[in-house]
């Protein structure tokens, strides 16, 4: 077993969201407070939707923290696909509507031609990032690590910020942010929800392949804290 990271477990999803917008909300005003600015790093998926929507209603210095995707579908950010139009319309509402937002898409036609560029409007985020929020596949994916992609030993060893993913088993053409990327950063949660995720958390214990469940990548480093957010 490779060591467990923070695991806490909650009877609900309600009772998850509250208590993880509530840590969230402290350390992105204890980095505002500090440093005078803060960032986010947050996922797309249905997952965090509500996670969102309370953090939005956190009383916070909102218009001083940048907010960025962990990955996006190479889609138009109006497409129903598109992470950043889930985190347009349920994070960057209510008090957090003042946050500064840099999605990850732009207006080149593949994420291979685009990746330079969403590399460049990163570069004023206030680094290493101060919270991460992941979630994870059933195939043991996080961000865009699939693997069953060609583009995952790169996307694992790179240091490059932003990588191009194509992968055979999930819809669209993709970018990512790297581990390196991700691994810089003061704090990272993995929220899931459910039995099955559960699963295959306990699963990516069980050895540090990261081959065959990226997550682990996450999960079997010791430089960046990891805390596991499950309900129910």
């Amino acid at each position: 077993m490779i060591k467990e990271t923070v695991f806490k477990a909650f009877d609900n999803k309600a009772a998850l969201e509250q208590q993880l917008a509530e840590r969230i909300g402290d350390q992105l005003q204890e980095a505002v407070d500090s440093r005078g600015q803060a960032s986010l790093v947050v996922s797309g998926g249905s997952t965090p939707l509500a996670l969102f929507e309370q953090l939005s209603h956190r009383g916070i210095d909102w218009n001083k923290v940048q907010i960025t995707l962990a990955d996006e579908r190479w889609v138009n950010n109006e497409h129903a696909d598109s992470n950043e139009k889930l985190v347009r319309e349920h994070l960057l509402t209510n008090k957090a509507a003042s946050a500064k937002f840099q999605g990850l898409k732009n207006m080149f036609s593949t994420p291979e031609e685009g990746a330079a560029m969403a590399t460049e409007q990163l570069a004023h985020f206030s680094r290493p990032f101060d919270v991460v929020i992941l979630g994870m596949g059933n195939d043991g994916h996080t961000c865009s690590w699939f693997p069953c992609s060609a583009e995952l030993a790169q996307a694992l060893a790179t240091d490059d910020l932003c990588v191009a993913v194509n992968p055979t088993t999930a819809p669209n053409a993709r970018i990512t942010l790297s581990k390196s990327a991700i691994l810089a950063s003061r704090q990272i949660y993995l929220h899931i929800v459910g039995e099955q995720k559960l699963s295959v958390y306990r699963q990516a214990l069980t050895s540090k392949a990261v081959d065959e469940m990226p997550i682990r990548a996450v999960l079997g480093q010791n430089s960046t804290p990891v805390d596991v957010y499950w309900s129910a």
